[in-house]
């Protein structure tokens, strides 16, 4: 089986939904979250983008998260995916998918201001700003939908390349 990915034309509602979700998850985990972000391409203005809000969720430390937040959060109707702390320990993820079978919604709950929550907003911010790595980028992830994946990891690992060139970018090693 292979993954298709469906890239569509920005869509002015996701901030909305993006907060919708928000409330919620401040009302079942809120005692416990640092802060909560709207991150990846929804989260960008103008930028085409895979249909699924990105939620970036800070929390003081991963333990605590553990014990009080992945049951409420489950509870929501997520999806606790436990097997990506093998290769990402530092990072709780959850998926919640449509009554098709669509994802619509997908949580990185990390340490808030540890390195992966400043990368993944230092990202954000980068592409809200510089309309030519926007556009960039856009071009890239059209180009990669046209293509099967094994997995839908493999096509964010297709665009590693870019995302770390943008990063150097960002730390002034280009």
């Amino acid at each position: 089986m292979t993954a298709r990915i469906n890239i569509v034309d920005y869509n002015p509602e996701w901030p909305e939904l993006f907060k919708i979700e928000k409330k919620k998850l401040l009302t079942a985990i809120g005692d416990y979250v640092a802060a909560i972000e709207h991150i990846g391409s929804t989260a960008v203005p103008g930028l085409a983008a895979k249909p699924v809000i990105d939620i970036l969720i800070g929390v003081r430390t991963l333990t605590e998260a553990d014990r009080y937040c992945i049951e409420p959060i489950t509870g929501l109707g997520y999806e606790y995916v436990k097997a990506f702390e093998k290769d990402t320990p530092y990072r709780r993820y959850f998926r919640k998918d449509s009554r098709d079978g669509d994802r619509t919604h997908q949580i990185h709950l990390v340490e808030h201001g540890r390195d992966w929550w400043k990368r993944h907003l230092a990202f954000r911010d980068y592409l809200r700003v510089h309309v030519d790595a926007r556009e960039a980028y856009e071009r890239l992830k059209r180009d990669l939908a046209t293509r099967e994946f094994e997995t839908v990891s493999d096509y964010a690992n297709a665009k590693s390349e870019f995302i770390k060139a943008i990063e150097a970018k960002m730390n002034g090693q280009q």
